[in-house]
């Protein structure tokens, strides 16, 4: 039995600010949220800048001790509560025990990275062990679920850069097929030095601004923040009068394992994942008519992209306009899919094409259509949101607007 999947919630945290609203606003308007990091001393590094939301706010905990919480926990928190309450506050009781998945690469680390630093300079005896209680990737999704009520047990997904999509592919495919009426999923990371001081090694970081698919794109910038969509059988959806803000039509992923940080340069892995969820929707590559592209910022990844683009959907990847969010909100790691996705349902929803900010110089390597402003679309109606991570790990999720291309 395959059931259509509706979004009835949705909640994002990002350096814009919390909630879809000033999210959606500074997108649109082509803002950066880009500034120096402010959460730890950069002065050993040559990039100095990250996607950091510079003020966040203590999240409401009623069941767990705020001092033990990580800042994962409590992007999440306010992600998590954004998503249920636009969903309808009953959402979650009717339903025994909700999907709940998600997807992160860091987990707690930031408390972890505390630890350690505790107990390198003061000892094991004054490194304290409630500073790790919120410090493995399970730890935040089951303080989330205790604290809104959640039952059951939840998935947790920590494949790179594709976590927070295939979290969100997990929670589609079980209400599709009928496993489950209701999946609360999404995408997860906190900023931290651990992260940052690895993308440094790699040389993987701007110093500059990023700019995905420029010809002179010098790197990628990390971001940090959350997104939670609700996904709900349409048919239920419908019976409790909640308002549909999208509908998932499809997912794919694929794993190309041609090297552990680099893309395949061909594209084949990425395209795959793109054909499988076109598949899987059951469109044609004719019928996309925008691509949230993964666009690290980064030579080999912009390039890889573009490639996967044109062998997925042919002579229509020079059509179909394309951006990249993380030219403003840095890379999210584990949370980007995620975010990416909502921020493509209000795309669809509001009918306009978000900005590749920085985009100047087109590179002959990455022959697409880039929006370089906002721009206001027509019948836009089908989307697909890209996300390609370390160790070929590739996941697309495929998006509609309703009320458009409908049965």
């Amino acid at each position: 039995m395959r059931r259509r999947v509706a979004i009835t919630g949705m909640g994002i945290v990002t350096s814009h600010g919390i909630g879809q609203a000033v999210n959606w606003m500074k997108t649109v308007a082509g803002e950066s949220g880009i500034r120096p990091i402010t959460l730890f001393d950069t002065a050993g590094y040559r990039a100095k800048q990250a996607g950091q939301l510079v003020e966040l706010p203590a999240a409401s905990w009623s069941r767990c001790r705020p001092g033990r919480m990580d800042r994962a926990s409590t992007l999440l928190y306010h992600a998590m509560a954004e998503a249920l309450g636009e969903a309808g506050a009953t959402a979650a009781d009717r339903d025994p025990a909700p999907v709940v998945a998600l997807g992160t690469t860091l987990g707690g680390m930031g408390s972890g990275q505390r630890y350690h630093e505790a107990y390198v300079r003061k000892g094991p005896a004054r490194a304290r062990p409630s500073l790790v209680v919120d410090h493995l990737a399970h730890c935040q999704p089951l303080a989330l679920m205790r604290e809104f009520s959640l039952a059951g047990t939840p998935r947790v997904f920590s494949n790179a850069c594709a976590a927070g999509a295939n979290a969100l592919g997990y929670g589609f495919r079980a209400v599709r097929d009928g496993l489950a009426d209701l999946a609360i999923c999404g995408g997860y990371d906190a900023l931290c030095e651990f992260a940052f001081a690895g993308f440094h090694a790699l040389q993987a970081l701007t110093t500059e601004c990023c700019r995905p698919f420029d010809r002179d794109r010098s790197g990628l910038a990390l971001g940090e923040g959350a997104g939670v969509m609700v996904l709900e059988a349409w048919d239920r959806a419908a019976r409790r009068g909640v308002r549909i803000r999208g509908e998932i039509l499809g997912c794919g992923e694929s794993s190309d394992a041609f090297h552990m940080t680099r893309p395949g340069p061909d594209g084949a892995g990425a395209a795959l994942a793109v054909q499988l969820a076109l598949k899987d929707a059951g469109i044609s590559p004719q019928a996309v008519d925008y691509v949230n592209a993964h666009g690290t910022g980064t030579p080999f990844n912009d390039r890889s992209e573009a490639a996967a683009l044109g062998l997925a959907l042919g002579p229509r990847a020079r059509e179909v306009p394309v951006s990249s969010i993380k030219s403003m909100l840095g890379h999210l790691l584990g949370g980007a899919g995620a975010v990416e996705a909502i921020l493509t349902a209000r795309a669809l929803e509001e009918q306009w094409l978000p900005p590749n900010l920085n985009y100047e110089t087109p590179d002959p390597d990455c022959d697409l259509r880039i929006v370089r402003r906002a721009e206001q679309a027509r019948d836009l109606t089908v989307a697909l949101s890209n996300s390609f991570g370390f160790g070929g790990a590739n996941a697309t999720l495929v998006l509609r607007a309703v009320g458009r291309g409908e049965p």
